[in-house]
């Protein structure tokens, strides 16, 4: 019997459809809704469109890379954010750490952010923020984004911004994915880094793979070499950008005054997104309808040439009744700094999580350090 094309292509996409059922029902399970351990080893992860890590159409197991460096970073603090309008949010602070690899030897230093969120299903996403110290004494900041259907299989992707010129410019343009491990026992965070770059190119399947008479069967396995990670229906994505605020948006009433200890500057020079000035934040009070300090961890991430936003603020608060509040404050060309908040849905200050808020710029804050002053939006 012959089999048309047109025949021919509606098998391969029917094996297609059966193969990303089949996945589809591995990512959401029908027992917990929670994916077994393994089930995404060794195959092609394609993460969510509201957390794509960088790499939209999949992200390769790391160890089908070669691996190009390791670390082991001290934690200063591991923080139980609580429930958040998007999971399960856990905060952690760096202290410093060791990089080594064949091609690069680097400091970790302290004060590094990594948030986790653990959703309903399993599903788990990370964003990290470092700063690196190479071995002839510069600077390399990474901002990190990893998912996983589960803990099993946890995989993120790497992004340096590093100068283009010097030993080290490889790292801007490399396609690296690798492992990130917590032990919260022994308080250490240990990397596993992959250059992935050959595990990227994939065959494209087009027409002149007709002629192959093994085509439907290998298509059929190509599908079946791909997981798709699922999230709950109805929660909000967390977002990787700042929130942009409307032209017309003015302050309106204070919600709280915020003085910010800093320590010393440093700076990424023509990196691959421009220069950055990064200052460190070491403490800092809260006084207002908020009252607390500003935890050690994270810094101002400024940037310079175009490639983000002026201001660019990461840090975390600690209310008085010891609610952590996660903090991101950002320039808008227009307004000048926006915040953000996120915290548990279920504490006193849960309120911070919805509205629009805005703030002053920086001046110098009462006994020392930096102040700024932030209001509700109108």
């Amino acid at each position: 019997m012959r089999i048309s094309r047109l025949t021919t292509v509606g098998l391969l996409l029917a094996a297609i459809l059966l193969a990303a059922c089949a996945n589809l029902a591995t990512d959401s399970s029908i027992s917990g809704n929670r994916v077994p351990a393994g089930s995404t080893a060794g195959k092609m992860l394609v993460p969510a469109a509201g957390w794509d890590c960088g790499m939209p159409e999949g992200i390769p197991s790391p160890e089908a890379g070669t691996l190009v460096l390791e670390a082991e970073v001290k934690l200063d603090a591991i923080y139980d954010v609580g429930q958040t309008p998007f999971g399960k949010r856990q905060a952690v602070v760096t202290q410093s750490g060791t990089m080594k690899g064949p091609k690069i030897e680097a400091a970790v230093l302290a004060g590094g952010l990594d948030y986790q969120l653990t959703l309903s299903n399993g599903v788990v996403e990370v964003e990290q923020i470092l700063v690196l110290r190479t071995s002839d004494s510069r600077y390399v900041i990474m901002r990190n984004a990893g998912v996983g259907a589960n803990t099993s299989d946890l995989r993120v992707v790497f992004d340096f911004e590093a100068s283009t010129t010097g030993a080290f410019a490889w790292l801007n343009t490399g396609k690296f994915v690798g492992r990130r491990t917590i032990d919260a026992t022994t308080k250490t965070m240990r990397f596993s880094i992959y250059d992935v770059s050959a595990a990227l190119i994939r065959p494209a399947l087009t027409t002149t793979t007709i002629g192959d008479p093994d085509w439907l069967t290998k298509a059929a396995k190509a599908a079946a070499a791909t997981a798709r990670v699922t999230k709950p229906a109805g929660v909000p994505p967390q977002s990787w950008d700042f929130r942009h605020a409307d032209p017309s948006e003015q302050k309106g009433e204070t919600i709280l005054t915020e003085t910010v200890t800093l320590g010393s500057f440093q700076q990424v020079q023509a990196g691959k997104r421009g220069s950055r000035n990064i200052i460190p934040i070491t403490g800092g009070t809260l006084s207002g309808m908020v009252t607390g300090k500003i935890l050690f961890g994270g810094a101002d991430y400024q940037t310079s040439g175009g490639g983000g936003p002026p201001i660019d603020a990461r840090y975390l608060w600690q209310t008085t009744e010891g609610d952590i509040i996660i903090v991101r404050n950002t320039t808008n060309p227009v307004v000048g700094l926006v915040p953000t908040f996120e915290t548990r849905v279920d504490g006193k200050y849960a309120w911070l999580n919805s509205g629009k808020y805005l703030s002053s710029p920086p001046g110098m804050g009462a006994g020392g350090g930096l102040g700024l002053t932030m209001y509700k939006s109108k």
